[in-house]
C-alpha cells in the first residue's frame, strides 16, 4: 500500500501583484522588471506556497473567495520555474501551468520587501529538506546493500578472559609487611614502651602512688582472725548436767516447794 502524501502550507502572503512580461531577448533570462509597466499590474490577489512530497506549488488565489487564478509547480530551486530579476529584489518571474500541458511566464511582485524575502526563504528551506531526505534515503540503501557484520558467537566458540593478579611488592609505598608469627601461629604484638621483648631485662618499675593520711596498712591488718572450731560436746551429757543443776538449785532454795 502506497503512503499517502499530504499537502502542507509553507508560506502565505496576502498581497501580490501579477504582470505580463515581454518575451525573452536572450537565454540570459528576464533582467529588468522596469520594462513590465509596474504601475499597471494585470492582476492582484493572494499568494500561497504549498508542498506535496518533494514538489512545491506557487498558487495565486483570489483574496475574497480563494479561487485559484494560476499555479506554478516548482521541482527545483533555483531553476527555470522561478527566476529573480537583477534590478529589484521584490520581483520574480514564475512559470505557470494549467494542467493540460500549456505553460506561460508571468511576473509577480511584492509591495513589501520583507514579503519577497519570506517567499524566497520558504522555497530554499523546502528544497534543502528535500536534499536531506534524499541523502538519508541513499545512506539507508547503501547500508542495506552492503555486507552485514555477524558479531554473534558461532557454535562451540568460547571466549577467554585473562585477568592479571595485582600484587604489591614488598617495600612498595602503601604495602604492609606481615608480623612475625609466634608459637602456635599467633602474631606477636610489639613490646610496650620502656621494655624489651625476649631479653632478661625487666621493665622499669612504675612509681609508687602517694599514701593518704590515716592508719598505715600493715600485714597484721590484712590478716583476718580465723574462726576456731567448737569442741565436740555430748548433747545428752549437757542435758543431764542441766537437769541436775536445776534439781540442786531447787533443793537448796527453801522458798520453793518441790512437787
Amino acid at each position: 500500500m502506497e503512503e499517502k502524501e499530504y499537502e502542507s502550507v509553507l508560506c502565505v502572503k496576502p498581497a501580490v501583484l501579477v504582470y505580463r512580461v515581454p518575451p525573452r531577448a536572450s537565454n540570459r533570462g528576464y533582467r529588468w522588471a522596469a520594462e513590465w509597466q509596474l504601475d499597471q499590474p494585470a492582476w492582484s490577489g493572494r499568494l500561497r506556497i504549498t508542498a506535496k512530497g518533494s514538489t512545491a506549488f506557487i498558487k495565486l488565489e483570489d483574496k475574497t473567495s480563494g479561487e485559484l487564478f494560476a499555479q506554478a509547480p516548482v521541482e527545483q530551486f533555483p531553476g527555470i520555474a522561478v527566476e529573480s530579476v537583477t534590478d529589484s529584489s521584490r520581483y520574480f518571474v514564475i512559470r505557470i501551468e494549467d494542467g493540460n500541458g500549456r505553460r506561460a511566464f508571468i511576473g509577480v511582485g511584492f509591495v513589501d520587501r520583507g514579503d519577497a524575502f519570506d517567499f524566497n526563504v520558504a522555497l530554499q528551506d523546502h528544497f534543502k529538506w528535500v536534499r536531506q531526505q534524499s541523502e538519508l534515503a541513499r545512506q539507508a540503501q547503501d547500508l542495506e546493500q552492503g555486507p552485514k557484520l555477524d558479531l554473534g558467537f558461532k557454535e562451540g566458540q568460547t571466549i577467554k578472559l585473562n585477568i592479571a593478579n595485582m600484587k604489591k611488592k614488598e617495600g612498595a609505598p602503601g604495602s604492609t609487611r606481615p608480623r612475625p608469627a609466634g608459637p602456635g601461629g599467633l602474631s606477636l604484638l610489639p613490646p610496650p614502651p620502656g621494655g624489651k621483648s625476649g631479653s632478661g631485662e625487666r621493665p622499669a618499675s612504675l612509681p609508687t602512688p602517694a599514701r593518704l593520711p590515716g592508719t598505715p596498712i600493715t600485714d597484721s591488718l590484712l590478716s583476718w582472725p580465723q574462726p576456731t572450731a567448737a569442741p565436740a560436746a555430748d548433747v545428752w551429757g549437757d542435758f543431764a548436767k542441766a537437769s541436775g543443776s536445776a534439781s540442786n538449785q531447787t533443793q537448796g532454795n527453801t522458798g520453793w516447794v518441790q512437787f
